[in-house]
């Protein structure tokens, strides 16, 4: 069966990855106390939560986006390059034709490698509260597909450093 979720694998099981792991350790009861959530049973595809997002379906939820941009609100989208049913191509296109008082810059500015000990992992294009990232050799679970990577870009993107792992730059001066 086509694999929606990453174009280089096979689809084995109802979800095309095994989340038994995570189910595992996020059912465990250290884990749900220190999260807060009772005896909630966590559960890798709910049925309710399916359902009660359903009104959101196939509406444009880019028009907000700008507004949120325009506030100075920091906003990472990303993607595996082996993805196909949220491509990296087709979201790269709606960043970059969103209509915000940075598309000018953003568009113009340069992609640099984003760097996971000491190998790139992926591409990144940010301006102002925006960025961008194509992650390298990941499908549409990019944290289970390359879980370093995917750590990484969150704890930069947290700690507002993730516009700074590409080149220094000195090095993009100098190639000017």
């Amino acid at each position: 069966m086509l694999q929606y979720y990453d174009i280089r694998k096979k689809c084995e099981g109802s979800l095309c990855y095994d989340f038994s792991n995570m189910e595992k350790l996020l059912n465990q009861k250290s884990v749900r106390d220190s999260l807060g959530v009772g005896k909630i049973h966590f559960v890798s595809c709910s049925t309710e939560v399916y359902l009660a997002m359903l009104v959101d379906w196939m509406r444009n939820l880019e028009v907000g986006i700008p507004a949120l941009l325009e506030d100075g609100i920091n906003l990472l989208i990303y993607a595996g390059e082996y993805d196909l049913i949220c491509n990296w191509l087709g979201n790269s296109r709606w960043v970059h034709a969103m209509e915000w008082s940075g598309k000018r810059e953003f568009t113009t500015s340069l992609e640099v490698p984003f760097v996971v000990d000491g190998s790139e992992a992926g591409l990144l294009k940010s301006y102002g509260p925006l960025s961008f990232l194509k992650v390298h050799d990941a499908g549409h679970m990019v944290p289970m597909d390359q879980p370093k990577a995917a750590l990484e870009m969150l704890k930069k993107w947290t700690n507002g450093t993730l516009a700074e792992s590409g080149p220094h730059k000195e090095k993009l001066v100098a190639e000017m």
